[in-house]
């Protein structure tokens, strides 16, 4: 049985530097994971220009991080910036999750958004 797709959405703004900043972080971690045999879907979704796949999702911190299976939301929240704190939530999240991880049921805004980023075929 093959594990379940991962995706992996950062949710930023064309405007935001910070943004900018973090693009790089983002993608590094996600390419040392794949490195590691661990695939992500990497998703930047500028919340401005892909306002119909963003929905009712209110992101009001950047950067905005939601980590998806197939299945369940694993992770949907604002962190700080710095590359170790999305070290630990991926290694929390995707790494070191068992196969039967219960994860805390997600706003229904967040389950919706969820959805929609499972139908995309684009990564990066």
């Amino acid at each position: 049985m093959k594990p379940p797709a991962v995706h992996l959405a950062c949710l930023c703004a064309a405007w935001c530097r910070l943004c900018d900043d973090y693009a790089p972080v983002l993608h590094n971690i996600a390419d040392a994971l794949a490195r590691e045999g661990v695939p992500l879907r990497c998703h930047w979704i500028d919340i401005e220009d892909e306002s119909d796949l963003v929905g009712d999702l209110d992101v009001e911190t950047f950067p905005t991080i939601v980590v998806v299976d197939d299945h369940r939301v694993r992770f949907a929240g604002p962190l700080t910036p710095q590359p170790d704190t999305l070290w630990r939530v991926l290694r929390a999240t995707v790494v070191n999750a068992a196969p039967d991880s219960r994860w805390p049921p997600a706003a229904p805004e967040v389950e919706a958004f969820a959805a929609r980023l499972r139908l995309r075929d684009d990564v990066r």
